[in-house]
């Protein structure tokens, strides 16, 4: 049996199933039972929760247009209701939300603002669709801010790291700011990580302009990558295996020949307590292997076997990696 959602047929089926329970949200609560079952079909792929996250968003948008053109927009003919009214209601809110959306940022006026925040907690991952098109996936621990203003579209990455996958537009740049640091495209994918003293940005795919406080910028490409310090300094492009560097969109660790000072640094940001180093001997040692972030004890067990280390738990519950 054909999976809806490898064809095209079965995007227009998902994006009508979306703007259904999106309907049904918006008219009333949901009993316990629709409030399971709405759960579920979330829980199902991956492309539900985005389109019905795209449909809030730009319903959010909608109070910025004026009310005769909402009411243009929702208008549908008599003989059109009465032919299965339920499936109509479902597609005509998809089709409002979808020309509403398109209205607001290429034309009525000019593009209008939108302002959001999204974040996430420990050891939790989230996919945020924008009105633009644009898409973001936080990582654990993760927080950003929104806002389209005029001719620009702008993020702040306040904490953590993301995934920007951004949606082309030369007439508004996309640009995000992290520390002392800020990306600059029109349209692109890349990740950006604000640690405590630098940030670190890695293209995947497209181009983009990485600048410090000062005016000297760096042009990164696919596979090369960039690093921020907390001078607003910006180094010079280097190659990396951007693929590795992003496995955490499919909850993996993956290092190769990093320095336990690294992966002690990374693994805290799936714990509820960091993770350090006994000494910069220790911090020296590499490792190659790749492990789950939501199981980051298997690691801390597998350590001792692959180096001469051991773990030490301290009083408060935080561990840390010393010599045996």
């Amino acid at each position: 049996m054909m999976d809806n959602h490898d064809c095209a047929c079965g995007q227009t089926t998902v994006r009508d199933e979306a703007a259904l329970w999106f309907s049904r949200v918006q008219d009333a609560p949901l009993n316990p039972g629709d409030q399971q079952r709405f759960n579920a079909w979330l829980a199902q792929h991956p492309q539900h929760r985005d389109e019905y996250q795209l449909l809030q968003g730009l319903w959010r948008a909608t109070e910025l247009v004026p009310k005769a053109r909402l009411q243009a927009l929702c208008a549908t003919p008599p003989t059109q209701l009465k032919r299965r009214p339920l499936l109509q209601y479902a597609v005509a809110a998809s089709v409002l939300v979808v020309a509403v959306g398109f209205g607001l940022f290429n034309g009525l006026g000019g593009p209008a603002s939108y302002r959001a925040e999204f974040s996430t907690v420990l050891g939790e991952r989230r996919q945020v669709s924008l009105p633009d098109g644009s898409l973001i996936e936080l990582n654990s621990r993760s927080q950003v801010r929104v806002n389209f203003q005029g001719d620009q579209r702008r993020i702040e990455l306040t904490q953590g790291e993301a995934m920007f996958n951004v949606a082309h537009d030369s007439s508004r740049p996309f640009v995000v700011a992290a520390g002392t640091g800020q990306v600059t495209v029109t349209g692109t994918r890349f990740d950006v990580r604000r640690d405590a003293q630098e940030t670190r940005v890695v293209v995947e795919q497209g181009r983009v302009k990485v600048q410090g406080h000062d005016s000297e910028f760096v042009s990164l490409t696919a596979g090369l990558a960039t690093r921020v310090d907390a001078q607003g300094r910006v180094a010079p492009a280097r190659a990396v295996d951007a693929q590795a560097l992003t496995a955490w969109r499919s909850g993996k660790l993956v290092f190769n020949d990093a320095s336990l000072s690294e992966v002690a640094a990374e693994v805290s940001r799936y714990r509820q307590r960091p993770l350090t180093v006994g000494s910069v001997a220790v911090g020296n040692l590499r490792l190659s292997s790749v492990f789950k972030t939501d199981n980051t004890e298997t690691l801390l067990k597998a350590l001792p076997s692959i180096l001469p280390v051991a773990i030490r738990t301290r009083d408060d519950g935080s561990q840390e990696i010393i010599a045996r």
